[in-house]
């Protein structure tokens, strides 16, 4: 993940709308609101604006500082938009750590267990969500002290980002979880709340959708369905009628 990637981060948020539903953009969170409504759990409030103050449930101050230094890394704030920290990110993935996605609940959790499977062989280990980040998060940070004297939230940006790079082709080596695991998830829960319904805790102020212009949950379109091509000129709208 070096600098040259910077924009085609960017260049995949903007396609990502044109390839997956928009059913699916929440995916964990979307299978966590399922869940929720079937009596598992409660459901996740409304976002809080980009200025409340929130104190995360699951993570600790320090995996809390780490996220924000992570996710940052991963969708920058640049000319184009507010990235992922503006975006409060680490507020959706804090709240996915106490629904049934963070413990695991929506996945099959029984052995036998393995950690050198092919790809296609889909999630082999024991760990559920919640597991990955604080066992991978602790790891980070003590490889990044071992090598640069300073946590990962301490380092500079393009140090940071050769860390990250080095998690995501596992050039790195973490004693209870696959560095190239922790990345991933890091990446794909990052990419959900940048661009999940804000219900879910992320995406604040709807950042992400107007980035792309994607107008959420408004339910009438007819006005406009003989109108290809032609630029919708309205602002996104949340499933909780909040707009953009």
């Amino acid at each position: 993940m070096s600098n040259d990637d910077q924009e085609p981060r960017r260049k995949f948020l903007r396609q990502v709308i044109s390839i997956v539903p928009a059913s699916t953009l929440a995916t964990g969170a979307a299978l966590t609101q399922t869940a929720c409504s079937s009596g598992t759990s409660t459901p996740t409030a409304a976002a809080p604006s980009s200025n409340a103050p929130y104190d995360p449930r699951y993570f600790t101050a320090d995996e809390w500082k780490f996220l924000h230094a992570a996710v940052d890394r991963l969708i920058p704030a640049d000319e184009l938009g507010p990235g992922a920290v503006a975006a409060q990110v680490p507020v959706f993935l804090d709240k996915q750590m106490e629904l049934p996605y963070g413990h695991g609940k929506l996945w099959y959790m029984q052995g036998p267990f393995h950690t050198d499977q092919p790809p296609e062989m889909g999630y082999q280990l024991s760990l559920a969500p919640r597991d990955i980040y604080r066992l991978g998060i602790a790891a980070c940070d003590a490889y990044c002290k071992k090598q640069y004297n300073k946590i990962f939230a301490d380092l500079d940006h393009a140090t940071q980002e050769t860390v990250l790079s080095d998690m995501e082709h596992n050039k790195v080596k973490f004693d209870q979880v696959p560095a190239n695991t922790f990345f991933s998830y890091l990446l794909k829960n990052t990419k959900e709340g940048f661009l999940s319904d804000p219900i879910h805790g992320g995406n604040a102020d709807m950042v992400g959708w107007k980035l792309m212009g994607f107008p959420g949950a408004r339910a009438d379109f007819a006005d406009w369905a003989t109108r290809p091509g032609e630029k919708y000129p309205y602002g996104p709208v949340s499933i909780s009628g909040r707009r953009g």
